[in-house]
């Protein structure tokens, strides 16, 4: 009963403190939408508007007629004038006609005294109703000073809304010290992510649901003396859900949980970044147990030291602040600063140690079982034919991230709605696959056939060289339509994915590279521009086979390659650990390798010269061949496609 009525009032108090925080935190705060010409014009519109009112005003007595006091004795004389309101010096006369009419009288004088002298006599006085009106002396200075007011409000509201403007960009003047992190409030319904909205990254979610458990339940391991960690730093490219990820832990444990990009906190004034990071933290330590979310910690992580900026560097202000604010925890803080990365390399040592980040977690890729998943989980809200096949898409699909299925499965939708139909067929999955991975059909590109004709014999043969090779992958599609940069196109995929590499592999991949190159040369006795691409993919796995994976006979098991990390806070690498005569040793190494592979698969071509042909005419009459039309042809000529997994 005492722990129910504890979460009751953490519940309160967390309730309470949001409320506060709204105070310190700039939430989803939006820039004005107004432009600096639409405030000047708005600006414009108001101040005429306020001299219009004002000329009302000033203009709606000009239609009173005005007479000299002479004209108004003759009138009294004659029994026109039925009554008098003296207003200071002004006189507004009624006549018996009920028309009105005004004059001015002598300031020095009394109205009594101005008729007498003018020649009115006291019975004709008698005879008019002279009503004295005081003039309020807060009406009179009013009108006094409108001419000089109108002006200065004018300017006023010109500047009112020039601050407006600047207070919508990044000049929050007024704000720099205030935290820019979004909140997302654990009632939220709409924005809550659970570890069921995340497919795949099986181990990932075992290593943070350890986190998890101890903002659910932290008594169990403070009872038992155990610290869980302050700090959890996500690693992996860009794309595999490491901010969706940490979505899920605060959604999990049903926590407050606050987002900011490390960029975020640095601005060009020295010590903005560092008062976010202290009031980010203020308020997350009201709130815990909350989570603390930083995207993109390299932008402030950075190594200190490394000649990027001096002593007093913005960035490194900030990231000490960082340190500080993590060291200086409470043991019973419960809050979790999670953050995010794709460079772990670059991070400064004090962010990694035991009691800062000392739990990483590494997100890779998903495999063929998770991308499957992942585009389950996509496809929830999507209408299907009958002939898709997840399956076939994921095995189609290697290397792509979770953030690629997802615009692939967003792509094939577009397909579909652009055609006019109601369901996403296979096809349409297709053709998305290979927009996210070469861009866009070039429809507009029209080629010559010349060109069409150059273009099929150099994907035939890139395709012709991964058939006949032994430890190369399947061809999926060969193609000669544009899309991106590339005029034409070979997909060659494995039937099963792996994560060690062998020698004979990358020969054989360097021989398929050099595939479209060489049937230029032996068909047209000339080269095109078209293999520049596969020319620098076959020199770079030739010189990481002898720089990097010690596949050299000469060199031998030596890695030679180039460090760009930053080893120390004081020492960057980023020279050539390796003698000239040892560079010279490496570029021959390097080339004989690409002689040796391009002498093998010249061989080859030119024994299936026939077959080549054959293959690159049925190319330029369909423009594109799928795997099955393919070893169909193969089969034809004498050829047994590959089946089963490639070998390595």
């Amino acid at each position: 009963m005492a722990k129910k009525k504890n979460i009751k009032n953490n519940n309160k108090k967390t309730k309470k403190n949001q409320k506060k925080s709204l105070f310190n935190l700039n939430f989803n705060k939006k820039p004005s939408k107004l432009g600096f010409i639409g405030n000047l014009f708005n600006v414009i519109i108001v101040f005429l508007l306020i001299l219009t009112i004002y000329s009302m005003f000033s203009d709606e007595r000009k239609d009173i007629e005005e007479i000299s006091i002479s004209e108004l004795v003759e009138s009294v004389s004659i029994g026109e004038v039925q009554s008098i309101e003296v207003s200071g010096e002004k006189l507004s006369v009624l006549y018996k006609d009920e028309t009105t009419k005004e004059a001015k009288k002598e300031m020095e004088s009394s109205l009594s005294e101005s008729l007498i002298n003018y020649g009115v006599s006291t019975e004709e006085l008698k005879t008019i109703d002279i009503i004295i009106k005081k003039e309020s002396g807060f009406q009179y200075v009013l009108f006094m000073l409108i001419p000089f007011l109108i002006p200065i409000l004018f300017i006023l509201i010109f500047f009112w809304f020039i601050s407006r403007q600047v207070k919508g960009s990044n000049m929050q003047a007024f704000s720099f010290g205030s935290s820019r992190a979004k909140l997302i409030d654990p009632k939220d319904a709409k924005q809550k992510i659970t570890f069921k909205d995340v497919a795949g990254v099986k181990e990932p979610k075992e290593e943070l649901s350890e986190i998890v458990d101890f903002l659910k339940s932290p008594k169990k391991f403070l009872d038992i003396g155990a610290e869980i960690p302050k700090g959890v730093l996500l690693m992996g490219p860009p794309g595999t859900g490491k901010t969706l990820l940490a979505r899920a832990v605060a959604g999990e444990a049903n926590v407050p949980f606050f987002s900011i990009s490390g960029s975020e906190f640095v601005e060009m004034f020295v010590g903005v970044g560092a008062s976010r990071v202290r009031d980010l933290f203020k308020i997350a330590k009201k709130m815990s147990p909350s989570i603390i979310f930083i995207d993109e910690i390299d932008a402030v992580g950075r190594a200190r030291g490394v000649g990027m900026g001096g002593g007093n560097d913005e960035r490194e202000q900030t990231l000490n602040q960082i340190l500080v604010e993590m060291d200086g925890f409470d043991p019973n803080g419960k809050v979790i600063v999670i953050a995010a990365t794709n460079r772990p390399d670059v991070l400064d040592p004090a962010l990694l140690r035991p009691g800062r980040f000392d739990r990483r977690v590494y997100i890779d890729v998903p495999d063929k079982k998770d991308r499957q998943a992942i585009l389950e989980i996509h496809s929830k809200k999507k209408p299907f034919t009958d002939d898709v096949d997840l399956g076939i898409i994921a095995q189609r699909t290697p290397g792509f991230s979770g953030a690629d299925l997802h615009s692939l499965m967003n792509e094939g939708a577009i397909l579909a709605a652009r055609g006019n139909n109601k369901k996403i067929s296979q096809k349409d999955l297709i053709s998305s696959i290979e927009k996210v991975m070469l861009g866009p059909e070039r429809k507009s590109h029209i080629m010559t056939g010349e060109e069409k004709k150059i273009i099929a014999y150099h994907e035939v043969g890139h395709a012709l060289l991964a058939t006949l090779l032994p430890n190369s992958d399947p061809v999926h599609k060969i193609s000669v339509i544009s899309r991106g940069q590339a005029a034409g196109y070979t997909i060659k995929l494995p039937e099963e994915e792996k994560s060690l590499y062998s020698k004979k592999y990358f020969l054989d991949d360097i021989g398929v590279s050099l595939g479209g190159y060489l049937t230029e040369k032996m068909i047209f006795g000339d080269i095109t521009t078209g293999a520049s691409n596969d020319l620098q993919v076959a020199s770079k796995i030739a010189r990481n086979m002898v720089t990097k994976y010690g596949m050299s006979e000469k060199l031998g098991p030596i890695a030679f390659e180039k460090s760009n990390k930053i080893l120390l806070p004081n020492y960057s690498s980023s020279e050539k650990n390796y003698s000239d005569e040892t560079a010279r040793e490496i570029d021959n190494e390097v080339e004989g390798i690409i002689n040796g592979v391009m002498q093998k698969a010249k061989n080859i071509l030119e024994e299936n010269r026939n077959v080549l042909e054959i293959i690159s005419k049925k190319l330029m009459e369909t423009e594109t061949l799928e795997r099955e039309e393919y070893e169909e042809l193969l089969i034809l000529n004498g050829i047994q496609p590959k089946k089963g997994s490639s070998k390595s």
